[in-house]
């Protein structure tokens, strides 16, 4: 398996763990605080980021360190910001509905990258990204798009359309800072993010989980999205483009939904068509050419 390979995997693993964070995160939501789950979430994944960077990566600590400006601007961005909206935004909305705004992510990534980056998108890239927008669209209006003209955005919704700017930015920033151990450079933001919320705490008010359930989301989300996703998103940004990498996030919201039809949440046939459409989007941003597959092997060859 070849490095282009093991990056779509490792996005595609990222994007099941992320939509586990909006169904588990839902959960937590009903007895505890925005600010609290993610103060709490990252101060429990800490130590085990820590350990697991230490074992796998060895890493020179001081070296990573010395880009602490960029690490802590990713903490605040990545780790705090999004999270924190997207909360937020769980308080009042679903979280399928919170995750189909999501779906417009790797628009924005991409849109994002091609200005700041010059990222070429291509045409399979652009039909791609279309076609997942449209299957975001179709879910989300119930296969009736006039629906989008006659419905107002949310509290909610704007709140999730802050998450997105902010993950779009997290992302660019990664492809364009410095090419960091991704497991490495996650536990230190964790540990500057730990370290200044721990300061803002005792003025914010930080809850434990008041139920069974609410422990056990928050035990999920502080192993899988905050340790898992991160890594392995971050791993795979060096090896794959923003804008490409961007597309997978389609996945949370058709993860999502398989999540909420496994709860007993009823699934129409609006979102099961939505759904093949973003797969189909995704398929084809990612999958080669035929005639350009051996250049994408001899780009592969350099990268570790």
């Amino acid at each position: 398996m070849n490095a282009h390979a093991r990056a779509y995997l490792a996005l595609i693993a990222a994007a099941l763990f992320w939509a586990g964070n909006y169904v588990f995160g839902k959960v937590a939501v009903a007895g505890m605080s925005p600010f609290s789950i993610v103060f709490l979430r990252w101060t429990i994944a800490l130590v085990p980021l820590v350990a697991i960077a230490k074992v796998v990566e060895h890493p020179d600590w001081m070296a990573v360190l010395h880009h602490w400006r960029f690490l802590l601007m990713q903490g605040l961005l990545g780790l705090f910001a999004y999270n924190f909206l997207l909360y937020a935004a769980l308080r009042t909305s679903s979280a399928f509905a919170a995750s189909l705004i999501n779906a417009a992510n790797p628009a924005l990534i991409a849109l994002t990258a091609l200005i700041v980056l010059h990222e070429r998108v291509g045409w399979r890239g652009g039909v791609g990204i279309a076609l997942a927008l449209l299957g975001v669209l179709v879910v989300l209006t119930h296969g009736d798009l006039a629906h989008l003209l006659t419905t107002p955005f949310s509290a909610a919704d704007l709140l999730m359309l802050g998450v997105i700017v902010v993950w779009t930015a997290y992302t660019i920033a990664a492809r364009k800072g410095p090419r960091l151990p991704p497991i490495t450079q996650v536990a230190i933001q964790t540990a500057l993010i730990v370290a200044g919320l721990t300061f803002v705490a005792p003025f914010a008010g930080v809850a434990l989980p008041d139920s069974t359930p609410a422990w056990w989301s928050l035990a999920f989300i502080a192993i899988f999205p905050s340790g898992g996703s991160y890594v392995l998103w971050n791993r795979a940004l060096s090896v794959v483009s923003s804008g490409r990498a961007g597309v997978f996030l389609n996945l949370i919201t058709l993860f999502t939904a398989l999540g909420a039809l496994a709860t007993g949440t009823p699934i129409t046939i609006a979102q099961i068509a939505g759904g093949l459409i973003i797969i189909g989007g995704v398929l084809l941003t990612t999958l080669p050419a035929r005639s350009h597959r051996g250049a994408d092997k001899a780009n592969t060859s350099g990268t570790s």
